[in-house]
């Protein structure tokens, strides 16, 4: 989780800029160790940045 808050801007950067997932970006960024809260939390914000596939 505390990586998760450090490296967040650049996820989002890579993830508006490029057009790539959250997951995605953390790979590019080498975030491999994804918590279940660092997951619900991600969930959250694609869905309410409108990228949630579930409408």
């Amino acid at each position: 989780m505390v990586e998760n808050n450090n490296f967040q801007m650049a996820i989002d950067l890579l993830c508006c800029h490029l057009g790539i997932s959250e997951d995605e970006a953390r790979e590019q960024l080498g975030i491999q160790d994804t918590t279940e809260l660092d997951i619900h939390l991600m969930e959250t914000q694609s869905a309410l940045m409108g990228l949630s596939e579930d409408k």
